[in-house]
């Protein structure tokens, strides 16, 4: 009897595919870097379209060629910096040690957290600054303000962001510098730059083993020839159980996802906006209001979807040169 073998079907990386906890992402990890400025920014999916531009990757077969690219626009308002937050390391990891807030807090925050009546911000700096020789790590609380885009919401999402500097002190100084201020794309990124995409994927619901996992349809011939979408066996008798491993129906979809290494074609003002804006808006969006940045390629979510942009943790030898785009389509999107 010949025994033919095939890869399993679906990765199991991702695993246990449940719902994600809450929609704006947690994000764990931050590049090192010198230059005391934030490492990433918020904005909102807006959709997609085209452009034509000059390919200038050195090592791509279209090398100085005209190509065609599928682009994707984010809306990204200046956001705000709230809070700075010391970190201490203790045997459980890094914990908050102490933090300090703005003084002129957005009144739309009040639907989100409760904000304190009497605060005062210069015995929280002092006790920040004595607390410098236990921090190992300073970070940024940053909120976003989407009643100035075309996302029908006035509740902002607040973020955790770090923000680069050599040491604790001068990354608190430049937090303290930031504390309270407007931040906008072209103050963390550049034309050309890499980044990495955080944001939660368009939830699917309860989904069946074929979508989900990408099992095979049973054939007419099969011992179970009644039923056709449903995986051939559950697995061995032994072990006497249902192993984790094996593709069952489930949720499928919102999940929290990270994509590396996306490329930032350009970063537009609010001033260019109809360069990007289609005749009759974007689907589900509308029109772009704001300083905007097309990111080559396909970004995680549906549109109106926060979607967090860090700088690239994996982008060794990528070059960071600004491309040519010479067409950038406003066509209509709508009946497409």
């Amino acid at each position: 009897m010949v025994r033919h073998h095939q890869p399993r079907k679906g990765s199991v990386a991702f695993s246990p595919r449940k719902r994600a906890a809450k929609e704006t992402p947690r994000i764990k990890s931050w590049p090192q870097e010198d230059e005391s400025k934030l490492l990433g920014l918020a904005g909102y999916k807006v959709g997609m379209t085209h452009a034509m531009m000059v390919d200038n990757d050195k090592n791509s077969p279209t090398s100085g060629m005209e190509v065609f690219t599928p682009v994707t626009i984010l809306e990204v308002p200046p956001v705000i910096v709230m809070g700075v937050r010391a970190y201490e390391k203790t045997t459980y990891g890094l914990k908050v040690i102490t933090e300090v807030l703005a003084d002129n807090l957005d009144k739309e925050l009040s639907r989100k957290v409760s904000l304190p009546k009497e605060y005062n911000q210069s015995e929280a700096i002092a006790k920040i600054q004595e607390a410098l020789e236990e921090t190992v790590d300073i970070k940024v609380l940053v909120h976003t303000n989407p009643k100035v885009t075309s996302v029908p919401k006035k509740k902002p999402e607040i973020f955790e962001c770090g923000i680069g500097g050599k040491t604790a002190e001068e990354k608190l100084n430049a937090a303290l510098e930031l504390l309270g201020n407007e931040v906008k794309a072209t103050d963390v990124f550049s034309d050309g730059q890499y980044v990495d995409s955080i944001a939660t994927t368009k939830g699917k619901g309860f989904q069946g083993p074929v979508k989900r996992w990408g099992i095979r349809i049973q054939y007419g011939k099969a011992a179970r020839s009644s039923k056709k979408r449903h995986i051939g066996s559950m697995g061995p008798w032994t072990p006497s159980r249902t192993m984790w491993t094996v593709p069952q129906a489930g949720q499928m979809g919102y999940h929290k996802r990270t994509e590396y290494n996306k490329k930032i074609l350009k970063i537009g003002d609010s001033s260019e906006v109809d360069a990007v804006n289609p005749d009759g808006g974007f689907i589900k969006y509308g029109l772009v209001k704001n300083d905007y940045i097309m990111v080559k390629g396909s970004l995680p979510g549906p549109s109106k979807r926060l979607v967090i942009l860090r700088k690239a943790m994996r982008a060794k030898g990528k070059s960071n040169d600004a491309p040519q785009i010479n067409y950038i389509s406003t066509k209509s999107k709508q009946g497409v």
